[in-house]
């Protein structure tokens, strides 16, 4: 559990951050399994798992930052 509260709006920001990470690990999993699974398209999911992980980050240290 986190010491600080994060502000509403980084709040929902996060959340919503957090579904489309979800959601991606999911997308991911299904088309490793699929025979046949596009490289391309794995990769260019991950990118996009690894951006959303990073921003959800930012927000973390952004909001740590102004709370200080």
């Amino acid at each position: 559990m986190q010491s600080q509260a994060i502000n509403p709006p980084a709040q929902t920001r996060l959340e919503a951050l957090k579904m489309r990470h979800a959601q991606l690990s999911m997308r991911i999993e299904r088309e490793q399994k699929r025979p046949g699974a596009m490289d391309g398209l794995l990769k260019s999911l991950k990118k996009q798992k690894l951006a959303i992980k990073e921003e959800m980050e930012g927000i973390r240290v952004s909001d740590k930052a102004s709370v200080a």
